[in-house]
């Protein structure tokens, strides 16, 4: 991993303790990089050892994956890091698409939530590397269902976002479709600004389900990828 400690620390009320929100930013980003590839073994020792840290916070960060979805942790066998397939992938939008275009047709953007998505696509706009660019993209969807005024909603979705960011990783590498999504978001963030939560509803929907064609289609096998 080529990331240090450093750059992921975090003072957050509430939030981890730092030095374990950096081990954790670390192996995240490593592992939607691909420089952690799927399947690989997550050896507390070796990780901790690569990040110059002692193994607790590696085992409470891996935990923190784990709930997030970018690792798998089996009895007796510990920690790896999990494998994108189409069913995961389908899996993941379907409950996107059942969730997502509601919450952002509720939502009513503060001027600060405004402020966010629109920051959040000129940062993926300048984006150099895939991670970047499906983390931004990451923040500005939450930005446009964070306030739909359902904490269980919202819940929900958290907990799908690094899942879709390591899904949408894995699909760029094969099909690099971030430029038609960018011209998608700008869509909904004009809907969004124009108050008009029908179009959002319905833009947000078809952005989503776009992406799952593309990349997922129904019926498809492993074996049947190109």
């Amino acid at each position: 991993m080529s990331h240090t400690l450093a750059q992921h620390g975090s003072s957050r009320p509430g939030a981890l303790p730092s030095r374990t929100e950096a081990v954790r930013e670390s192996i995240r980003r490593a592992i939607l990089a691909g420089e952690l590839s799927p399947g690989r073994p997550l050896v507390e020792t070796e990780l901790a050892e690569q990040l110059g840290v002692s193994k607790t916070p590696v085992r409470e960060a891996l935990k923190e994956l784990a709930g997030s979805g970018l690792v798998v942790m089996l009895p007796y066998k510990g920690a790896t890091v999990r494998e994108v397939d189409s069913a995961l992938a389908r899996a993941v939008y379907d409950m996107r698409l059942l969730l997502e275009p509601v919450a952002a047709g509720r939502t009513v953007l503060s001027p600060a939530a405004l402020q966010e998505a629109r920051a959040a696509l000129d940062t993926a706009d300048r984006a150099d590397n895939r991670v970047d660019r499906s983390l931004a993209n990451r923040a500005f969807h939450r930005a446009l269902y964070a306030g739909c005024g359902n904490p269980l909603l919202v819940k929900s979705l958290d907990q799908l976002r690094d899942q879709t960011a390591l899904v949408s990783s894995a699909a760029w590498v094969e099909q690099p479709s971030w430029e038609q999504e960018a011209r998608e978001h700008r869509a909904i963030l004009s809907a969004a600004e124009a108050g008009d939560h029908e179009q959002v509803r319905a833009r947000m929907h078809g952005h989503i389900s776009a992406f799952q064609a593309r990349n997922f289609p129904a019926g498809e096998t492993e074996q049947g990828r190109t």
